[in-house]
């Protein structure tokens, strides 16, 4: 039975433990580029411990990001500050992913403690796109509705991310799929009522994430895991299901997807979620068990032994502890302590170490 501190092999990969640190936006970047903060701040957690982080979300395009303060690695000069958050991770036995993302008809908005609203060209804004002209809810613009030939694009930027993320260092990318953002846009029909080959039945509503997961498997290399995050259901009737999810996720299996990141909701804002601790953790499960696939839980994952209890009870390969992680970059330490398993110190923090602890 595995358990917390039970390495994970992903391919060629071998994660020392099942603790995780999931992508969450620092909106601290200019013009995409990483910064001390994000060296310091990603440095803090990979000396805390944790097997797996996943860089927050990194636009293809620089009308993919969020807001203007996201990461970006749509161009060159984006890979030598992030390769050297890379280098000092793995140092650490820490493995760095990067999520791949489009933000679609959710992009050009505040930085994350800002007012949440599309910005207008005074204020740094730029023109949004989507499946269709449908706008998120109120004080969003409208996207324009992407044709097949920009379609294509996105699928070629993804592909031209790839390998940029492997240029840098990383040894797993993510692909964002869920959020709301533009591949769960695709997804849902909610937001997607295209009526050609990308819209209306559930293998057209699939198609931009199988084509992406086929372009970006193709660039990374056979030995490196890749994962895709998606939101299980969109929590409203109508919406992308978890059955469909389950269903999305065996063709994806066969594609070459080695694990996927179990979230959910963030299409609509309207949407009523029972979010409570480990809410989300009964779709890692389904996901697990009925398509044959790695998983990773997150949500309200905060104690050692409810980590532990998802990875033993087998509803989850790897947890991830976002605002966990936040509040204390070591929690995979004290953790191992709480539970009697022996974690890895750095060298410099030893003398600090319960007895018995080794050093790296």
């Amino acid at each position: 039975m595995a358990h917390l501190f039970e390495p994970l092999k992903l391919r060629d990969i071998l994660l020392t433990n099942r603790i995780g640190i999931p992508p969450m936006c620092q909106y601290s970047a200019r013009d995409g580029m990483a910064a001390d903060w994000h060296f310091v701040h990603y440095g803090s957690r990979a000396v805390g411990g944790a097997a797996l982080m996943i860089i927050e979300a990194t636009a293809v395009t620089p009308e993919g990001r969020i807001s203007p303060g996201d990461l970006g690695i749509w161009d060159d000069k984006h890979i030598e500050p992030l390769a050297r958050i890379v280098r000092f991770s793995q140092a650490q036995g820490c493995m760095a992913a990067i999520q791949l993302a489009h933000a679609g008809r959710k992009a050009s908005v505040g930085l994350g403690w800002q007012a949440q609203n599309t910005l207008g060209d005074a204020d740094g804004g730029w023109t949004i796109v989507a499946p269709s002209p449908v706008s998120f809810g109120e004080g969003y613009a409208v996207p324009d509705e992407l044709d097949e030939a920009a379609i294509r694009d996105v699928i070629a930027r993804f592909a031209a991310g790839t390998r940029r993320a492997l240029e840098a260092g990383f040894q797993a990318v993510e692909i964002h799929a869920a959020h709301g953002y533009l591949l769960h846009q695709f997804l849902s029909p909610l937001s997607n009522r295209r009526t050609d080959s990308y819209g209306g039945s559930f293998e057209n509503r699939t198609r931009l994430v199988r084509e992406v997961v086929a372009a970006v498997r193709a660039e990374w290399p056979e030995r490196l895991p890749l994962l895709i995050r998606l939101s299980a259901t969109d929590w409203v009737d109508g919406g992308w299901s978890v059955d469909e999810t389950v269903e999305l996720c065996r063709g994806l299996k066969e594609m070459g997807v080695d694990l996927v990141d179990v979230s959910s909701a963030g299409l609509v804002p309207a949407a009523i979620i029972p979010a409570g601790p480990g809410f989300q953790t009964e779709f890692a499960a389904r996901v697990r068990r009925e398509a044959g696939i790695y998983t990773a839980a997150v949500g309200l994952i905060t104690s050692p032994a409810q980590a532990d209890h998802i990875i033993r009870s087998g509803q989850a390969d790897i947890v991830l502890l976002g605002r966990e992680m936040l509040r204390n970059p070591y929690w995979p330490l004290s953790a191992a302590q709480t539970l009697g398993q022996t974690a890895c110190w750095p060298l410099q923090y030893l003398r600090a170490a319960p007895p018995g602890s080794t050093g790296r």
